[in-house]
């Protein structure tokens, strides 16, 4: 889901000097683009620079591409001398790197495999480069000099075949053809070679010095505005106002310094791990630094003993239970079992780890559980747990993940990017502003020096430099309310965005429910009829059954559960159907091993005879001899040994075992899985006649249900056990009955959702789980109307995998009810039901989908109907991780802003791809998630909603009242510009310091509105309401001034005193600030600083009533109550400093009168006179409207007035 790189002129000609790569993590493509500099080119450019007192080189730092425009030249990626590559990426960004050149005395092959292939796709159509001599690369040839580059700490290196750069993630060793090619390690040159090559084995984040981070921060546009403006106060004898700007901004400085090396320490501290490993080198096993490790490494994992994972390793031998909640959230152990000759040998020609494979893959940063020597037959220890090195570094999985926090994905909010623009047009205003005062300047014969400096002072009153730091006082507010909540925030900028959720996103498991399932009970088959028996909640009402296969032994063994320090752990689902059994387990000294031959020409590989063994209460312990020996009659204990165990898949969705039991000299196979798949593996006369009654019952009713099978094979050996094909495990069996699970609903779910529905905010659920319970939960919780007919579809012709399927939509209350499968639109009800088609309101019906459906449906549905179903469906049922994360980005592309909350187990991927991911989970995992919520259930979505919403709506008031104060400020100083006058020292620092930031700061203190108000507040700028309130108090604010202004004029007491004009040659610049203008405006300003602050401090329905901020109701009182001191009774020693000249008491008594006028004006406009205007507006922009509707996507709402 990614944009679209801009389209460039063609390269030159010769060796490639572009390149489009495509990085899987990000889901994005970058281009590189080879450049060189020019001797000449760089000299002239830095005289340029000198010239200019560094001006020219701070805007090549703003905007690179004028210096490459200036400086480089394209040129193809191995000729450049002096040369470095440009990253651009879709969202318009560029970024130069360095090429660095390595010694590599090796050969060609050691980097570039002959069959490499790295999924880089380039814009040259050469193939291959030559040498030098003309002659043809060869593997063998030494490459000498290795050209890389490092983009976001993942190497490239540059293919001298070719000409383009390969990604270093994606090399494979060619020679890794199974386990004999990897178990003898690797000799030192190789590793010296793979250590150059690949860097060492650390996730280490570059530490910049304090000095580095000072430039980068005060080199941004908005601190050199304030230095800028910081020089000109001072040259202009603004000392005391300079000085204290200068204050405030070094303060900012040095608490963003302190926060970023904060920030930098503790990722630091998070992603960069060492420990002491035992690697097998050059035959013989050596101690080293786990940063030493290289690909191909042998690493012996229990001697020393590991806590957490150094890289990502395949293991060899052994057998390891890790908790891999680092990585996915969920704190379940994990067992891995040793890789395969096949798995291993398919790894090379793979991008990741997929399928079987992952059972074998320790991931980096995992923490260790439990990790186990291989033991011999006798059940003592053999040979140590070995793994092999797979990937190092920022290679690993771990380094992918905090890549995506140091570089999250760039968010074109509308807000950020209006306030850039209207920034843009305060300072047109600005430059028109000094073009009407310049002309009357040079009337009055004010020096040029004067005008110039007058000029400069004009734009730094209309953009003031803390207009920037204002802006972020809303979002600091709301970040430390919500931390106050229990719910953390690592990207302040997604808060705002918080503000503009419109449809909610949440997994069922964990998010909605309970994380704990309970056993409602078991549902065995009758003895004496092919029916269910009655629900059992007690494993001793479990009727006996004289079968091999049998329903009580298959919930004792059809598990992947593990015993650590006395300890059952496992999937909590398994936990809970072992303890219902109260069967014990016993797991380590118990098992030997065998080994099972292979192919020919591949080695024997070993096996643990016996898994797990599991027995009821009271029985002694077995001898492993008696196990595996057919008929011991002396045996006398009834044990179970699980002797191989099929891990449960998501696309197979069951695990099986293979169970031998004490005395037999048969063994038997029980499947677990959902009830669906069961019809296909089971024999048809096995199934209960209610089968598909009680199953129905049960779902639709939330329950979680699994089926159970079984069967038993005769004469089955052990070898021949290990040999068995999955497929034939899995297939003629026969049905045992079904376990139910409660998942019951946390108590803040229903609240949560009914808080929602009312605020008008979409609600879907993305969940794993079987559709029925899915629409029960959704209906419990009311995120579906209980009275609301759900259709579902399933394919009338052909599958998933099939372009030419059909698909059908039932009502799943009434199956013979359909809907349209092109519009997606009820058809005709069935003849006895009650309501016309035409009759269904849009709200009335909704969609249930799964995951092989959707998936369908994205390929292979026309677009029309894909939207409808997007828009239309409120569950999305049986989704694998990756589809939760397609839900979401699709969502996106309709234009919803989306908010995913999710307990962090398999939905990382979504909460990451969301506008806004809430992560219920305190594992590390959730740093990917912007929100982490101490608070497990939902409730904490209306939270960060509402503070969302109130920071947006600060923003806005902050940034309306910054641009008023600035055009308040523009207005009083044009006015004294037309006759050569202007605002003294210390009348600005009492505008700016004292009445300003005090009400600025304050502003952003209001509360959220308890409740989520339907409609969502503006993000734009530029909308009709926005643009009325500013512009509407712009022309009250200054019609009152103006009359100000030529009513002191008018006045009898009135005497004019021409401004003192200075000699040209003084080097004075000041402009006379003692006159009966200067004083008239500067006291009626003063007040409508603060009424625009009243004005804009919007209450409900997003933040509280003005009232309940005590500390902004003080400082409004305070400075009004000083205010009217100052303009109707000013004390001597005050009158000096603000330097105002005595005015008339009736004059005075006018202009408090006129202030009064102003605020009533003020008040009745925001409220009701701002709605006609903003109508105005609309009428004016209604063509560029309809063209900004299409353009930002708001699609869903077409989709939606469509299906109405």
């Amino acid at each position: 889901m990614d944009g679209v790189l801009e389209t460039l002129d063609p390269p030159p000609p010769g060796p490639p000097s572009r390149q489009t790569v495509y990085l899987p993590d990000e889901d994005s493509t970058i281009r590189f683009i080879g450049y060189d500099t020019s001797p000449f080119r760089r000299t002239m450019w830095r005289f340029g620079c000198i010239l200019t007192f560094g001006l020219l080189g701070l805007l090549a730092h703003w905007f690179p591409r004028l210096w490459l425009r200036w400086v480089a030249h394209e040129k193809a990626f191995k000729d450049a001398k002096e040369g470095f590559v440009v990253v651009e990426t879709a969202y318009r960004d560029i970024a130069l790197f360095p090429v660095r050149k390595l010694k590599y005395p090796y050969p060609i092959s050691t980097a570039f495999p002959p069959n490499n292939d790295v999924s880089l796709r380039r814009t040259s159509s050469r193939t291959s480069i030559p040498k030098a001599n003309g002659s043809v690369f060869s593997d063998d040839d030494l490459i000498e000099s290795l050209i890389t580059v490092d983009y976001r700490y993942s190497r490239y290196a540059l293919d001298p075949r070719t000409g383009l750069f390969s990604m270093m993630k994606d090399w494979r060793d060619p020679s890794w053809s199974g386990l004999a090619s990897v178990r003898n390690g690797l000799m030192e040159p190789v590793r010296q070679q793979r250590l150059t090559l690949f860097g060492p084995n650390v996730i280490d984040i570059e530490g910049k010095s304090t000095v580095s981070l000072l430039v980068e921060e005060i080199i941004h546009p908005f601190y050199v505005f304030q230095i800028a403006s910081v020089i000109l106060w001072c040259l202009d004898d603004y000392y005391y106002y300079a000085f204290c700007i200068a204050l405030i901004s070094v303060l900012s400085v040095a608490t963003t310094l302190i926060e970023t090396r904060k920030t930098i320490a503790r990722m630091r501290e998070m992603s960069r791990f060492s420990c002491k490993v035992n690697v097998f080198v050059d035959g013989r096993w050596s101690e080293r630094e786990s940063t030493d490790l290289v690909t191909g490494d042998i690493v012996n994992l229990v001697e020393p003993q590991l806590s957490v994972i150094p890289s990502d390793l395949f293991l060899l031998t052994g057998d390891a239970i890790v908790n891999e909640s680092m990585l996915t959230g969920e704190s379940v152990p994990v067992s891995k079992v040793p890789i395969k000759d096949e798995d291993l040998s398919k790894w090379k020609d793979s991008h990741d780890v997929t399928g079987e494979s992952a059972k074998s893959f320790l991931f980096a940063g995992t923490k260790v559980v439990r990790i186990r020597n291989m033991l011999t037959s006798d059940g003592s220890p053999g040979s140590p747990a070995l793994g092999l090195v797979v990937r190092t570094g920022f290679n690993t999985t771990k380094g992918e993940l905090v890549r995506s926090m140091l570089f999250p994905k760039p968010m074109g909010f509308k807000f950020y990017r209006d306030s850039i623009r209207f920034i843009m047009v305060l300072a047109g205003i600005a430059g028109l502003g000094f073009c009407i005062s310049a002309v009357q300047f040079v009337r009055l014969g004010v020096p040029w020096h004067t005008m110039i400096l007058r000029a400069l002072d004009l734009v730094t009153v209309v953009v003031p430099p803390a207009l920037p730091a204002t802006l972020s006082i809303g979002t600091s507010f709301a970040i430390g309310r919500l931390r106050k909540l229990g719910i953390f925030c690592i990207s302040p900028s997604r808060v705002n965005v918080g503000g503009k959720v419109n449809v909610c996103c949440f997994d069922k498991t964990g998010t909605l429910t309970e994380d704990g399932l309970d056993i409602l009970g078991v549902r065995g088959l009758d003895r004496n009829v092919p029916r269910f028996g009655e629900l059992i909640d007690d494993v001793h009402d479990l009727p006996h059954s004289s079968a091999k296969a049998n329903f009580l032994y298959a919930l004792a063994t059809c598990h992947s559960l593990k015993m650590v320090d006395g300890e059952v752990i496992g999937d909590p689902l398994d936990v809970k159907m072992f303890t219902f059994t109260k069967w014990t387990l016993e797991e380590g000294q118990v098992a030997g091993q065998g080994k099972i031959k292979g192919r020919v020409g591949e080695e024997s590989r070993p096996a643990a005879l016996v898994q797990t063994v599991v027995r009821p209460p009271g029985s002694a312990q077995f001898r492993l001899e008696d196990a595996l020996k057919g008929g011991a009659k002396h045996a006398h204990f009834l044990e179970l040994g699980v002797i191989r165990t099929f891990e449960f898949v998501s696309a197979l969705r069951r695990m099986s075992v293979i169970v031998k039991r004490l005395r037999s000299n048969s063994m038997e196979i029980y499947v677990k899985g959902a009830p669906e798949v069961m019809a296909g593996i089971c024999e048809k006369d096995s199934f209960p006649q209610d089968y598909e009654d009680l199953l129905s019952y049960y779902t639709k009713r939330g329950y979680r249900v699994i089926a159970i099978a079984g069967k038993s094979i005769e004469s089955l050996s052990w070898l021949k056990a290990q040999r068995l094909k999955r497929e034939q495990a899995e297939s003629g069996l026969r049905f045992l009955g079904l376990v139910i699970f409660e998942n019951k609903l946390k108590p803040g779910t229903a609240p949560a959702i009914q808080a929602l529905r009312l605020a008008h905010l979409a609600c879907r659920m993305i969940t794993g789980d079987n559709p029925l319970t899915a629409v029960s939960v959704a209906r419990e919780c009311n995120l579906i109307n209980q009275a609301a007919h759900v259709f579902s579809p399933i394919f009338k012709r052909g599958n998933a995998m099939t372009p030419m399927s059909k698909l059908e939509w039932s009502c799943m209350d009434e199956p013979s009810w359909k809907l349209d499968d092109y519009s997606l639109k009820p058809l005709v009800p069935p003849a006895h039901h009650t309501v016309e088609a035409e009759e269904i309101n849009y709200q009335d019906y909704s969609l249930v989908i799964t995951g092989d459906v959707f998936r369908w449906m994205i390929n292979h549905a026309p677009l029309e109907t894909l939207q409808r179903m997007l828009v239309k469906t409120q569950i999305f049922a049986r989704m694998s991780p990756d589809e939760k994360n397609e839900v979401v980005e699709r969502l996106q592309t309709l234009g919803y802003t989306v908010l995913m909350c999710g307990d962090g187990a398999n939905d990382c991927a979504a909460l990451k791809a969301a506008d806004v991911g809430l992560s219920l989970s305190e594992a590390e995992a959730s740093v990917a998630a912007p929100f982490t919520s101490r608070t497990p259930d939902i409730s904490c979505v209306l939270e960060v909603i509402k503070e969302g919403r109130a920071a947006l709506v600060t923003s806005f008031s902050c940034f309306k009242y910054m641009a008023l104060y600035s055009l308040i400020q523009f207005t009083t100083i044009t006015l004294l510009y037309s006759f050569a006058s202007s605002l003294g020292d210390f009348q600005f620092l009492y505008i700016d310091l004292f009445i300003i930031i005090p009400i600025a700061v304050t502003m952003g203190r209001t509360l959220p509105f308890p409740r989520i108000h339907p409609k969502r507040p503006t993000a734009s700028l530029v909308s009709k309401k926005v643009l009325s309130s500013i512009i509407g108090q712009i022309a009250i604010t200054g019609a009152v001034q103006v009359w100000a202004f030529v009513w002191v004029r008018s006045q009898d007491w009135y005497v004019y005193t021409p401004p003192e004009h200075k000699d040209r040659g003084s080097g004075d610049s000041h402009l006379d600030s003692t006159n009966l203008e200067n004083s008239a405006l500067f006291l009626v300003s003063c007040f409508q600083y603060i009424l625009v602050a009243a004005v804009f401090s919007i209450g409900p329905p997003y933040r509280k009533s003005i009232w309940t901020n005590g500390l902004l109701m003080l400082s409004i009182s305070v400075l009004t109550a000083f205010n009217i001191l100052v303009l109707l009774r000013p004390p001597q020693a005050l009158s000096l400093i603000l330097e105002l000249v005595p005015l008339p008491f009736s004059a005075r008594l006018v202009l408090l009168a006129a202030v009064v006028v102003n605020v009533v004006l003020s008040t009745a406009f925001e409220n009701w006179g701002a709605q006609v205007v903003a109508q105005v507006i609309g009428w004016l922009l209604l063509f560029r409207r309809e063209r900004r509707r299409v353009r930002e996507g708001k699609t869903y709402k077409a989709v939606e007035g469509g299906m109405r």
